[in-house]
């Protein structure tokens, strides 16, 4: 489990669970994680921040997509979603400027799609030793920023190491597999909890929000959660 709460958060304060079901080659998910940190940040400006214990959960958006696909972002979903070229190229260049607006610089033409399965056991190896927000934001931003391949376990491995895990660590666990079944175990959740895409946050097992929503929504919910832990 790893937490990660607002520098301003008060200590005392309750601690509030937000579990998020989100993958690493899904570029609203990117944006959601700007738009719920900027919530957390409002609220730790205004003095009443909770603290917050965040998990990543896996979810693949599309578990056919091979570990090296041969073709661009615009290859990809013009085959896998039947769009025309245009359409995706239109529809790109606005979620490039959408995620500009949060501070991302989203370069679809880098971009190398790939399977993220194994990127997803990454990330319980580095819950594992308690830096899976970081290692989720590492992710993120070499797929969506900085085109390396993130399906490869040695590349993997050099993002883990820039986060500070021992890469020999990181290669072991993925060459064996052994978070396989936790990655499974997440995707069987998110289908019992009716999650068809993502990102998808639950806040203290209460309140589901689907989608990068405003930091507005965010802010409400976790006020919400907060208040009803206090009544309780």
């Amino acid at each position: 489990m790893t937490t990660n709460s607002p520098a301003a958060a008060d200590a005392s304060a309750p601690t509030v669970k937000i579990d998020i079901w989100s993958d690493v080659a899904c570029p609203w998910c990117y944006v959601g994680k700007r738009r719920l940190e900027t919530a957390l940040g409002r609220l730790a400006e205004a003095g009443d921040g909770p603290q917050v214990d965040i998990e990543y959960h896996s979810f693949e958006l599309a578990p056919d997509t091979p570990v090296d696909f041969d073709g661009t972002e615009v290859d990809f979903l013009a085959g896998h979603k039947g769009m025309p070229r245009a359409q995706v190229e239109q529809m790109l260049g606005q979620m490039t400027q959408l995620a500009a607006a949060e501070g991302l610089a989203y370069d679809f033409d880098a971009l190398q799609h790939t399977k993220t399965l194994t990127a997803h056991e990454l990330l319980h190896h580095a819950k594992a030793h308690g830096k899976q927000v970081e290692m989720k934001e590492r992710l993120l931003k070499a797929y969506f920023e900085e085109g390396r391949h993130v399906g490869r376990v040695q590349e993997l491995a050099d993002l883990a190491a820039e986060v500070g895990l021992d890469r020999a660590q990181v290669v072991a666990a993925l060459e064996d597999g052994r978070y396989a079944d936790d990655v499974q175990a997440d995707i069987d959740q998110a289908r019992a909890y009716g999650i068809n895409g993502v990102p998808f946050f639950v806040v203290d097992g209460r309140y589901g929000v689907s989608g990068a929503q405003d930091p507005a929504v965010f802010v409400q919910v976790l006020q919400q959660a907060v208040a009803e832990r206090d009544a309780a």
